[in-house]
């Protein structure tokens, strides 16, 4: 088995984040970058000195000298990317969304069936929030008794980033896998329950005159196996700075993550003030779950992420999208 591991990273917006991801790790080196932009290509090799540089994807996903490739392209690219990554035996860690439809996750999932010693992971990055590890400490340790209702809001509060970029102009695009797929994610990880059923409804009201095609807000409703309830709400038109509104509420106890602070409540008393949650909202960079990647291709351990959250989450994201068209409940359709 290699010591030391060459990682190689496919677009450069929230990819250039990878590079301190991979380099704080002692046996993994970034040699190769690739981005369509020639002139963030130069920008990049100015600042980071002895990479090699491409704007074709396939010098990245066909040299024999990689061993991990990070996919950070847009969306639509994911697919194909991750193909040519696993015919060329790389360990993959993913942007989200792994891929825009179900037939192309359930083709990836059979791939990386046939190759076990090929890891793949995705940047679900919350999972690393100070505030929302010390939260899923105290459901595990039954602090907040039985979980009865959850709910999150991502809102982007970013309208320009899909009025006037990329988003805007693929052939679709989806806000739940885009975003939504964070709180999903986060919803699972934190109460280790899992959804079974939802109901989505959306509408594109802010962007209904740009050139923005798709749902900029959606609604969403779960049922989970334990007989717990929830609500997501994917709003990337708000009039809010970006944050993710969050509610936890259990026989024992509530929390809230407020735009102001963290809030955990104990007691029903409408005079009693609620115990100041301290620990940070954020607090992580977005390359944070690539040590551990790199750490489970070395040496075997398990990943903060595994290949089957990964899936198990964009299932959850493409029932979703389907029942923002039937505008029925849809049940869910694990990948496995």
């Amino acid at each position: 088995m290699k010591q030391q591991l060459n990682a190689g990273i496919i677009g450069l917006g929230v990819g250039e984040k990878h590079i301190a991801g991979y380099n704080k790790h002692p046996n993994c080196t970034v040699t190769a970058l690739c981005d369509f932009s020639t002139s963030k290509l130069l920008e990049i090799k100015n600042k980071y000195k002895n990479i090699k540089t491409a704007t074709d994807s396939n010098l990245i996903l066909e040299d024999p000298e990689i061993d991990v490739v990070s996919i950070a392209s847009y969306d639509n690219y994911h697919y194909e990317q991750i193909l040519k990554a696993i015919e060329n035996k790389k360990h993959i860690f993913v942007e989200k969304p792994l891929c825009l439809f179900k037939k192309d996750a359930e083709h990836i999932y059979s791939l990386l069936m046939k190759h076990p010693d090929l890891k793949l992971s995705t940047n679900v990055i919350l999972r690393k929030s100070p505030r929302f590890i010390m939260l899923r400490k105290l459901i595990s340790n039954g602090e907040m008794g039985n979980l009865f209702y959850v709910e999150g809001d991502y809102n982007y509060g970013r309208l320009y980033k899909i009025t006037n970029g990329w988003r805007g102009e693929i052939d679709f695009y989806s806000i739940i896998y885009g975003g939504g797929i964070h709180i999903v994610d986060l919803l699972m990880w934190l109460t280790n329950d899992r959804i079974i059923e939802v109901a989505a409804l959306g509408t594109d009201i802010v962007t209904k005159n740009t050139g923005f095609k798709y749902n900029d807000m959606v609604v969403c409703i779960f049922r989970f196996k334990s007989g717990m309830i929830g609500k997501m709400a994917v709003n990337f038109g708000c009039v809010y700075p970006h944050f993710h509104l969050f509610s936890i509420f259990g026989t024992e106890a509530t929390f809230q993550n407020t735009l102001q602070k963290g809030l955990f409540f104990k007691t029903r008393d409408q005079h009693a003030e609620p115990k100041i949650v301290t620990e940070n909202y954020l607090g992580m960079d977005k390359g944070d779950l690539i040590y551990n990647f790199v750490d489970s291709i070395l040496y075997g351990s398990k990943e903060e992420v595994t290949v089957q959250e990964v899936f198990d989450t964009m299932s959850v994201c493409f029932a979703l999208e389907k029942a923002t068209y039937i505008k029925e409940f849809v049940p869910v359709d694990y990948i496995k």
